[in-house]
């Protein structure tokens, strides 16, 4: 089982979306539908939306944080984040909805990189929290 680090603690699961990118919520999501509306971003036009979000790091503004809460707050987020780096600003929206709206998005790292790339599209991902969280992937 590969090392995994709890960003944001908690429990979800669901179909992975990959981003081959970094992502911004501030101007790459629209939090009315979840969809990723940054043209440049290889993934545009898919949602984020009831999802496992893989992605390698948050990219950009500190406004990415309140974006990423108003999604959770209308149940247009992902109902996890799985990344290759930290990123503060992607946790700091999570911890802000989960106190604010009380939904718990887990935001987690997985320090393994090939444990990382191992992940797919569509692959269902399971996180479980506690002290020592884990990413279990079915294919």
């Amino acid at each position: 089982m590969a090392e995994v680090r709890a960003l944001v603690p908690g429990a979800a699961s669901g179909p992975a979306l990959v981003l081959s990118a970094p992502l911004s919520f501030w101007g790459g999501v629209d939090p009315t539908d979840g969809r990723i509306i940054d043209r440049r971003h290889p993934q545009a036009g898919e949602r984020v939306t009831g999802i496992v979000l893989v992605m390698p790091s948050g990219r950009g503004s500190s406004s990415s944080s309140s974006v990423l809460a108003e999604t959770i707050r209308a149940g247009t987020g992902p109902v996890a984040i799985v990344l290759a780096e930290p990123d503060g600003i992607l946790a700091l929206g999570a911890l802000v909805a989960s106190k604010l709206y009380g939904t718990t998005v887990p935001v987690v790292v997985v320090v393994d990189d090939r444990t990382y790339r191992s992940i797919t599209k569509g692959d269902e991902i399971e996180i479980r929290g506690g002290d020592r969280p884990e990413v279990r992937r079915q294919p």
